[in-house]
């Protein structure tokens, strides 16, 4: 018998194929991968049967692509009122939050699928590392994850889509950036290396480089697990105190 979760999981994802947004969002993913690996990434001109220009502009490119999945989890659900409606039926609330994140989640992977035919163009080119690929992917799924479960605290707090989609990027803008050498280069030298090591530890672009390179280290992966699962708490957490309210 299917669970509250599994109905959720299940009522969220056909709910975005029900409408035009879950195939607008994989069509402007698959067009601006695209660009980004071809066009920007210089694909064919850098001679190497690898998918790092692919992957290399993810973190970018979910930057702006993933809060706009993000911004109506619960944003819409407060400004309709039907929150109230699924807060009253015999579902846990970590149901409702971990069902609407993972059909979320599973849309960003369909999406994250689709780009297979990069993937084939590689393989027909050259002879390419697929260990290394499908790592990156993996890699990149949970990356996404990540951006997404910020969003869904960001949506919670508001009932303005449009605020929440503002916070999520600002925010996730901030995760990106924490790992970037730019960023760690302009430390005073009197900040403690430790204090440093720390910052870029936080850093989505620290554990996704290593795990695009192929190197897949399972504290990269705990690392997007326990962020997920950290911003989702939060999550159930605001959506309880604005039921108090």
């Amino acid at each position: 018998m299917m669970g509250n979760l599994g109905i959720i999981f299940k009522r969220e994802l056909l709910g975005y194929f029900a409408t035009p947004l879950a195939y607008i969002f994989i069509v402007i993913f698959l067009i601006t991968n695209g660009i980004f690996t071809f066009d920007m990434g210089g694909f064919y001109l850098r001679g190497q049967a690898d998918l790092l220009p692919f992957f290399s502009f993810h973190p970018w490119l979910y930057l702006f692509m993933v809060p706009a999945i993000a911004m109506t989890l619960w944003a819409d659900e407060r400004k309709t009122g039907t929150i109230e409606l699924l807060l009253t039926l015999p579902i846990k609330l970590s149901d409702a939050v971990l069902g609407k994140f993972l059909a979320a989640w599973a849309l960003t992977g369909i999406a994250l699928l689709l780009t297979f035919p990069i993937w084939m163009t590689v393989n027909y080119l050259g002879d390419p590392d697929n260990g290394v690929i499908v790592a990156a992917y993996i890699g990149s799924w949970f990356m996404a994850g990540g951006f997404l479960a910020i969003g869904s605290c960001m949506s919670a707090c508001t009932k303005n889509s449009v605020i929440a989609f503002i916070l999520t990027v600002s925010i996730c803008f901030l995760f990106v950036i924490m790992g970037s050498p730019i960023l760690l280069d302009a430390f005073p030298k009197w900040v403690p290396q430790i204090v440093v090591d720390a910052f870029s530890a936080m850093g989505f672009l620290t554990h996704f480089d290593s795990i695009a390179k192929g190197v897949l280290d399972i504290r990269d992966i705990l690392f997007f697990t326990v962020f997920i699962a950290a911003w989702l708490l939060a999550s159930a957490i605001v959506i309880e105190m604005k039921k108090a309210n």
